[in-house]
C-alpha cells in the first residue's frame, strides 16, 4: 500500500472512531450505536465501515484502547505541569477533570464498557484500567521512593477515588466539579499520607530487626 493511501485510510479510520465518539452522550451508549448511523455520522457508505472494521464490536474494542491511551497520556500531560511546580495530587485532580469536561464521552465508554454485557469489552476495560494504575504506580515509587506493594496499594485506592469522582463530574456543572475536586485532592491525600506512614513503620520495624 502507497503512503498516500495508507494515510487516507487512517483519515477515513479517524473519521469513523470520531463519528462514534461523538453520538455517545449521557441517553446514548455505544450499545445503542447501529453500524449505518456510525457510517452516515462519519459521511461514508455502510459498506465502506467493513473495509476498516469488521463489526461494531472491533469499533468497540478499538474505542475502548484509545480512551484508555488518552487517560495514560493525560497523566504525562500531567507530570509536566507537575514539573513546573505545584502540588501533585492537586494538579493531577484539576488536569483530570479538565479532561471530563473536555472529553465526557471518553470516560463514559469506559464507565459504562466496565460494567456492559461483554465479557469481551469488560476484559478490555480492565485491562486498559490496569495499565492507568501500572503507570501511576511507577511514578509513585520513583517520585515516593515507595516499594511496589504499597506504591501499588496507592495507586489502585487512588485510581478508584478518581473514577468515582469522574463518574459524578460527568453531569455536574462548573461549581459542582470544583467541589468535587477538592473533596478528592483530599481524598488522595490521606491516602498519600496513609502510604508514607505504612511505608515508614516498615522501615522502623526493618531497622529494629538488625
Amino acid at each position: 500500500m502507497s503512503g498516500i493511501r495508507a494515510q487516507q485510510k487512517e483519515k477515513t479510520r479517524r473519521l469513523i472512531i470520531n463519528a462514534a465518539l461523538n453520538q455517545l452522550s449521557a441517553e446514548r451508549s455505544f450499545s445503542n450505536l447501529s453500524l449505518r448511523e456510525v457510517a452516515k455520522e462519519s459521511g461514508l457508505a455502510p459498506t465502506s465501515f467493513y473495509r476498516h472494521f469488521s463489526d461494531m464490536d472491533e469499533l468497540g474494542l478499538t474505542l475502548v484502547d484509545e480512551a484508555g491511551l488518552t487517560l495514560r497520556q493525560l497523566m504525562r500531560q500531567a507530570r509536566q505541569r507537575i514539573e513546573k511546580g505545584g502540588s501533585v495530587i492537586q494538579i493531577s485532580v484539576l488536569t483530570f477533570m479538565e479532561f471530563i469536561e473536555n472529553n465526557g464521552n471518553i470516560f463514559r465508554l469506559l464507565l459504562r464498557e466496565r460494567s456492559g454485557t461483554s465479557p469481551a469489552f469488560r476484559a478490555a476495560v480492565n485491562r486498559e484500567i490496569s495499565y492507568f494504575t501500572l503507570e501511576l504506580c511507577d511514578y509513585l515509587q520513583q517520585a515516593n521512593r515507595l516499594d511496589a506493594e504499597i506504591a501499588y496499594l496507592q495507586a489502585n485506592a487512588a485510581v478508584t477515588i478518581v473514577f468515582s469522582a469522574g463518574s459524578d463530574a460527568l453531569d455536574a456543572d462548573s461549581k459542582e466539579r470544583e467541589l468535587l475536586s477538592e473533596r478528592t485532592i483530599h481524598q488522595l491525600r490521606f491516602i498519600a499520607r496513609g502510604a508514607m506512614e505504612l511505608a515508614n513503620r516498615i522501615e522502623n520495624t526493618k531497622s529494629e530487626q538488625t
